[in-house]
């Protein structure tokens, strides 16, 4: 729980009895947090995860058990800064709910929703992003959220392999072999990489996305960038190729989710393709 939360229990009796289970109200949350100290966005027993983190806080608010249902489940290290979650029941302020919170989740918007509402179904996209630190000297302020490659990138070929990547691929090379996943060709919106001073992006934004996938892309990448392996054998991948033949998994610190859209009309990111 949040350190500044001591007293407020006492407020909350007061200032937020009335917030209790309403039958038929639905909610919505978007909210963000650093990945750094949680064991991933689902519960877990004996583990500090983000979902478990955010139901705490909820139940205390609203003295009812509470349900969520999230847009894009994280791993375990990855970061978020627009995440959303549903839930049947009202919404508590977000003054109060921030109190209730630790440090490393914020909440942005509190808010009701549409009744059926629900944040994963009802998305159309997702958007993540992967920032690379390369050839350069360690990273120390944003170490947590920056891929360290020692090593200088050819920022050509990874232009060259993002070009490849809008568009309906089976993408089984880019999640691992032991899976839940039955189906795997997903539909990519738009890809692409950016220049930030010394540190490079990845930016994808696809209608949804296979476990460890942007992860996959950018090790692969990498590899690519680094000689490795050449941008048509980059090219196969994309067609179902098996998931020995793609690169490494990249470390997940580097990894955030951007945003989530809730319109098939609305783009998050605004990249070529």
């Amino acid at each position: 729980m949040a350190a500044n939360s001591t007293d407020f229990g006492t407020v909350a009796s007061h200032s937020e009895a009335a917030v209790s289970r309403s039958i038929g109200v639905r909610s919505r949350l978007v909210f963000g947090y650093d990945g750094t100290d949680f064991k991933g966005w689902a519960v877990q027993p004996g583990q500090r995860t983000v979902e478990g983190e955010l139901v705490a806080g909820l139940e205390r608010l609203l003295r009812h058990p509470v349900r969520l249902t999230v847009a894009g489940r994280t791993d375990t290290g990855v970061h978020a800064e627009r995440q959303v979650a549903s839930y049947d029941g009202s919404p508590p302020s977000l003054r109060a709910l921030n109190a209730v919170l630790p440090e490393d989740i914020v909440v942005s918007v509190s808010e009701a929703a549409e009744l059926g509402f629900d944040a994963r179904a009802d998305a159309t996209s997702r958007a993540y992003a992967y920032r690379i630190a390369p050839g350069m000297a360690r990273p120390l302020e944003d170490r947590h959220r920056t891929l360290w490659w020692p090593r200088e990138l050819d920022l050509d070929l990874l232009d060259q392999c993002a070009e490849l990547l809008p568009g309906s691929h089976d993408l089984t090379a880019f999640t691992p072999t032991q899976s839940l996943h039955r189906h795997f060709t997903r539909k990519i919106l738009s890809a692409g990489w950016a220049r930030l001073g010394e540190r490079i992006e990845f930016r994808i934004e696809a209608e949804s996305f296979l476990r460890h996938m942007n992860r996959v892309l950018v090790g692969t990448m990498i590899e690519v960038a680094s000689g490795e392996m050449s941008v048509a054998q980059f090219a196969d991948l994309l067609n179902g190729r098996p998931r020995i033949e793609a690169g490494p998994t990249a470390q997940p610190h580097g990894l955030r989710l951007i945003g989530v859209s809730y319109s098939a009309n609305e783009r998050i990111l605004h990249l070529p393709g």
